[in-house]
């Protein structure tokens, strides 16, 4: 009987660790190249790095338009990141199906910009599966949410309209006939 709790004690024992198995490493600092949207840096030595647990709105690519709050989302990350050290720290799948990177970024001084981003109502959380810092993540979008920040309740900054060519579809008629040259009719200046 004893061999039987100790077997079942050992096999729940088993079965209650699967946090010690997405135990977060943390890396040396590493220099940020490149900020590629709201959600995703350029980093040396590592490549792309997709933030972990949240989604920025997304930018526009081509003939996309960019989502609410996406080009604020990259402008920030930029501010908080661009040519910065930072510390990259990882749980669970070290990538995504994309093949980049998955991580928390943490600046010089300890902020960890995924929150940053979410308190800032510039990106939601999308964790699918626990994380050590989720519960940071959560009270940050519960803060962005009560103070209406971001994509939480102010409108998007709209870029004034510019001068544009209309395409000739969308022009008004001009009073001139687009007759051939053949059948419009001459005119002679006088003979004085």
């Amino acid at each position: 009987m004893q061999i039987l709790i100790a077997v079942v004690t050992a096999a729940v024992a088993a079965i209650q660790t699967p946090a010690a198995a997405t135990r977060v490493t943390r890396s040396a600092p590493v220099l940020v190249r490149a900020v590629v949207d709201g959600d995703t840096l350029d980093v040396v030595s590592f490549g792309r790095v997709r933030l972990l647990g949240i989604d920025a709105p997304e930018l526009g690519r081509g003939y996309d338009t960019s989502a609410p709050f996406g080009r604020e989302a990259r402008e920030r990350l930029t501010q908080l990141t661009l040519h910065r050290w930072v510390r990259l720290e990882q749980e669970g799948a070290a990538l995504d199906v994309y093949k980049r990177h998955l991580a928390y970024v943490i600046t010089e001084d300890g902020v960890c910009v995924n929150a940053a981003l979410v308190r800032d109502g510039l990106a939601r959380i999308s964790a699918r599966v626990p994380l050590s810092r989720l519960a940071e993540l959560q009270r940050a979008e519960s803060e962005a949410q009560a103070f209406r920040r971001g994509m939480w309740g102010s409108a998007p900054q709209i870029p004034a309209p510019s001068y544009t060519r209309r395409s000739k579809a969308s022009r008004p008629p001009t009073s001139r006939s687009k007759a051939p040259a053949s059948k419009r009719r001459a005119t002679r200046p006088k003979k004085l």
